[in-house]
């Protein structure tokens, strides 16, 4: 029962990083030249793991994104946007 008990809390430890948070970041997609570009570029966005939300709009320029820093970085947003042809970076 020990054994049970010690390989539950370790699943647990090891499940779910402590150090793992829910970010948000505003990239500027000045590439966007019509209204159906924020739905390409929120396509790629929500595509990715870790993903839980994108907000693109066309007016501002911008996609604001929430994401599990865990599962994937800013680096790999502004990589998806790129790769689906608008370039992004993160607004200060």
């Amino acid at each position: 029962m020990k054994k049970l008990i010690a390989l539950s809390a370790l699943t647990l430890i090891f499940a779910a990083p402590a150090w793992a948070a829910t970010k948000t970041v505003t990239l500027s997609v000045p590439g966007m030249t019509c209204v159906t570009c924020p739905i390409t570029v929120k396509k790629a966005l929500t595509q990715l793991p870790g993903v839980q939300h994108a907000d693109v709009t066309f007016e501002k320029r911008e996609a604001v994104v929430t994401f599990d820093d865990a599962k994937t970085t800013v680096a790999t947003l502004t990589e998806a946007t790129k790769n689906a042809g608008y370039p992004s970076t993160v607004k200060p």
